[in-house]
C-alpha cells in the first residue's frame, strides 16, 4: 500500500513555506492542530527519525507500565536507577556506552544507552522483540503504518511526515494514550542540571518520561515564542517534533540533512513562523511578541 501523502491536506502558510524552502536538502513539515493537519509540505520520502524515535519508545514503555506489564519503579540500569530514571535521562548512564557517570537522580545526562536499557527491560519481561512491542502498542493503534523500527529503540525508526503528524496529534490531544502522554510530558525529577546536545548546559534541564520540556532554556531548538510547557524531541537526522498546548499546535519536521548550525538557526525561525501563522487568536500571546521583540520579515 502506498504511503499516504500529507499534501492531500491544506498547504503550508506562505511564511512557513518560505522558511522551509531555505532549509538544505529535501525536508517535509507538518503543522497539526487538535483536529488534524492544518498545513503540510510533504516530499513523499521515508526519513530517518533519529532521536525523535525516543518519543515512540517512551510511549511503548509507558503503555506497558499502564497495562501492568512492567512498572516505572522497576529497578533498571545502574544501582538506584528505575525505568522512570532511564526514560527521563536521570539514571546517570553515559550517552552511548552505558558507563555510569553520576548517581541516579543527581544529573540530567542525555543517554541513548539509557533509553535502550529501558526498552530492553520491557523485552526481558515480556519475551517479545521491542520492534513488535512498539508496533502492537503504539504504531498500529495510531495508524502509523509506514513507520518501522529498524535499529536501536533510542534512534532507529524510519517513516513519513504523515505518520509523524498522527503522533503529533495524539501528543497534542491524547485520545488513545492519555495517561502515558501525561507522563511523557510532565516534569520528572525537577531541578536537575545537564547538557542539552547542540544547545549547551542548562541549570534546569527539564524532561518528562521521554520528552524534553522547553522550560526556560535558551538557546533552544524551538521558538522563543513557544510556551515553557512545550515539549517534544529533535534528532540528529534533522528531525523534530514539538507540541505546544498553550498555542493549540504541534509541529513536526523531517529532513535529509543532519543537524548542524543550519538547524540551530532555522528551526527556531520556522517555529516562530508556525506559531504566528497558525496560533488561534484566543490562545496565549507569545511572550516574545508581548515584550516587543521584532517580528519576522518573511
Amino acid at each position: 500500500m502506498p504511503a499516504p501523502n500529507a499534501n492531500d491536506g491544506p498547504p503550508l502558510a506562505g511564511k512557513v513555506l518560505t522558511h522551509l524552502q531555505n532549509w538544505p536538502g529535501d525536508p517535509s513539515l507538518a503543522v497539526v492542530g487538535e483536529q488534524g493537519i492544518l498545513g503540510c509540505h510533504d516530499s513523499g520520502r521515508v526519513y530517518r527519525f533519529a532521536s525523535v524515535t525516543k518519543l515512540l519508545t517512551a510511549l511503548t514503555v509507558l503503555d506497558a507500565a499502564e497495562s501492568g506489564a512492567i512498572s516505572l519503579t522497576d529497578p533498571a540500569g545502574p544501582k538506584g536507577s528505575t525505568v522512570l530514571h532511564l526514560l527521563a535521562h536521570a539514571s546517570g548512564v553515559n550517552f552511548e556506552d552505558g558507563r555510569v557517570k553520576a548517581p541516579a537522580g543527581s544529573r540530567r545526562i542525555y543517554s541513548n544507552a539509557g533509553i535502550d536499557i529501558a526498552a530492553a527491560h520491557l523485552t526481558a519481561t515480556s519475551g517479545k522483540d521491542f520492534k513488535d512491542e512498539m508496533w502492537d502498542r503504539v504504531l498500529e493503534p495510531l495508524g502509523m503504518r509506514h513507520t518501522t523500527l529498524r535499529g536501536a529503540p533510542s534512534k532507529g525508526a524510519e517513516g513519513t511526515i504523515a505518520d509523524v503528524a498522527l503522533l503529533a496529534q495524539e501528543l497534542l490531544q491524547p485520545m488513545l494514550f492519555p495517561g502515558s502522554v501525561e507522563r511523557l510530558s510532565s516534569l520528572a525529577f525537577p531541578g536537575l542540571s545537564g547538557f542539552l546536545p547542540g544547545f549547551g548546559h542548562h541549570a534546569d534541564n527539564d524532561w518528562g518520561a521521554g520528552a524534553e520540556i522547553r522550560g526556560t532554556k535558551s538557546p533552544h531548538w524551538t521558538s522563543p515564542d513557544n510556551s515553557p510547557t512545550a515539549f517534544g524531541h529533535f534528532g540528529v537526522s534533522g528531525s523534530f517534533l514539538w507540541v505546544d498546548r498553550d498555542a493549540g499546535l504541534a509541529c513536526a519536521a523531517l529532513s535529509t540533512v543532519d543537524f548542524d548550525t543550519w538547524a540551530a538557526r532555522s528551526w527556531p525561525e520556522t517555529s516562530t513562523a508556525v506559531l504566528r501563522s497558525y496560533a488561534l487568536p484566543n490562545r496565549r500571546i507569545p511572550a516574545a511578541v508581548s515584550a516587543g521583540m521584532p517580528q519576522p520579515t518573511t
